[in-house]
């Protein structure tokens, strides 16, 4: 007898959604429809600049620049080069997918392993903030002090995931020549060699020689990689609208929700909090949505923890598009899958633990944010909205990855003087 194979339950499920698609064409064209507003107006304008310009960055040498500044701070703490701490800021400004995409172009030009890049995607995929604010803490909540716990939970959870990833992959070497290392991070020392700054500036240079591109072809080639990969974006956003859907319908999701419900029973958790589990397996936006519509019976620390577990997860949708972008890659997508379930639970839990000190009755007005707050259609943010501040904010997480790198830096050069100086 014959076994069912993955490949045979894939088949069967595609099956199952083109029958969906014909018998109900009305309620399938109108979950596609609300995937695609979803990718034009949250999607696009928060992804696309971002593409652009970490491609451009590439290309003119700055992450080489970053990266060797980068490097006291990055790999005593991550495991990672120096360069891992761009990818990390801008993961953490500019949301998923964009730390899978740096980290495949890294891999590419031979400035990581296979568990250093693992170890990236794992922790550096993270919602971005904007959305966070204005989508989830206005839109869905109705509450911009939420964003308060909920950043500081999502983004504090994935530095202790970077932390404990630093772990992954402990015994195993290297998979490339320690040459194509040296040429970014600049390992070897000695008493003659260069401040950090200048071979941070010989690094940038170097890379920029290296690419050789006119800045018209770099910007051109620019915006037609970010275009094909926000194209793909939407396309996987709309699949899964429709699949969510399609369960819906067949009545497939109420014995999801028992399941799940029964779980949260177990954790003392409110069960009808698991319809937004179900729907943030799938899409983020979704479940999200779901966790602030949760009722007002719920307590609206439960809501806020749920939703957390939801935005560290990210759903399928996500992780379709992180396995789009890797498969040219030897990253494996168990790794990243466990790192995301971790996130999740690390998340949820400091929701619940800081919620004393961080609840909104207790939290400042978010004054700076107020336009959120005023916007019509909170849940769908506008491009004018979204882009400066997300600009601000990676600027300020790379400042502040800067300054502690600095730190590191003249701290051991100090303490190195100091042994020289007696122990000599």
């Amino acid at each position: 007898m014959m076994r069912l194979k993955p490949f045979h339950i894939l088949a069967l499920a595609l099956l199952a959604i083109g029958l969906f698609m014909i018998v109900y064409p009305a309620e399938g064209t109108a979950a596609a429809m609300r995937g695609i507003v979803i990718w034009w107006d949250v999607l696009f304008p928060a992804l696309f600049p971002f593409l652009v310009i970490a491609e451009m960055m590439l290309g003119l040498g700055l992450v080489h620049f970053i990266g060797m500044l980068l490097d006291p701070l990055m790999r005593p703490l991550f495991r990672v080069p120096g360069i891992g701490g761009f990818v990390m800021a801008m993961g953490f400004a500019s949301g998923y997918p964009v730390a899978a995409r740096l980290t495949s172009q890294l891999w590419d030009q031979k400035l990581v392993n296979r568990e250093e890049g693992e170890r990236l995607v794992a922790f550096a995929t993270t919602s971005d903030p904007i959305f966070m604010i204005g989508a989830v803490s206005v839109g869905f909540f109705h509450d911009v002090r939420l964003a308060v716990v909920l950043a500081s939970a999502h983004y504090g959870s994935a530095v202790l995931l970077g932390l404990l990833m630093r772990f992954h992959g402990r015994d195993k070497k290297a998979g490339y020549e320690a040459a194509a290392r040296s040429a970014i991070v600049g390992r070897k020392r000695s008493k003659t060699s260069p401040s950090l700054l200048k071979r941070a500036l010989h690094a940038m240079h170097e890379a920029r020689l290296r690419d050789g591109r006119a800045l018209g072809t770099m910007l051109n080639q620019a915006v037609k990689i970010a275009i094909q990969l926000i194209m793909v974006i939407g396309g996987l956003v709309v699949f899964f609208s429709v699949v969510l859907e399609a369960m819906r319908i067949t009545h497939l999701m109420e014995y999801v929700s028992i399941a799940i419900g029964s779980l949260l029973g177990l954790f003392g958790l409110p069960q009808p909090l698991a319809a937004a589990i179900i729907n943030g397996m799938f899409e983020v936006t979704l479940g999200a949505k779901a966790a602030g519509a949760g009722g007002a019976a719920i307590p609206l620390a439960y809501k806020a923890a749920v939703c957390a577990f939801v935005l560290s997860w990210a759903g399928l949708s996500v992780h379709a598009q992180i396995v789009s972008l890797l498969y040219r890659t030897p990253f494996r997508y168990t790794p990243f899958a466990l790192a995301r379930v971790l996130h999740g639970f690390l998340s949820a839990g400091a929701v619940l633990l800081l919620w004393d000190w961080l609840k909104p009755a207790q939290a400042p007005d978010l004054t700076a944010f107020a336009p959120f707050a005023k916007t019509a259609s909170p849940s769908l943010l506008g491009w004018g909205a979204s882009l400066p501040a997300s600009l601000l904010l990676l600027a300020a997480i790379c400042a502040g990855l800067l300054a502690l790198a600095i730190g590191v830096a003249t701290f051991k050069r100090i303490r190195s003087l100091i042994g020289k100086h007696f122990f000599s």
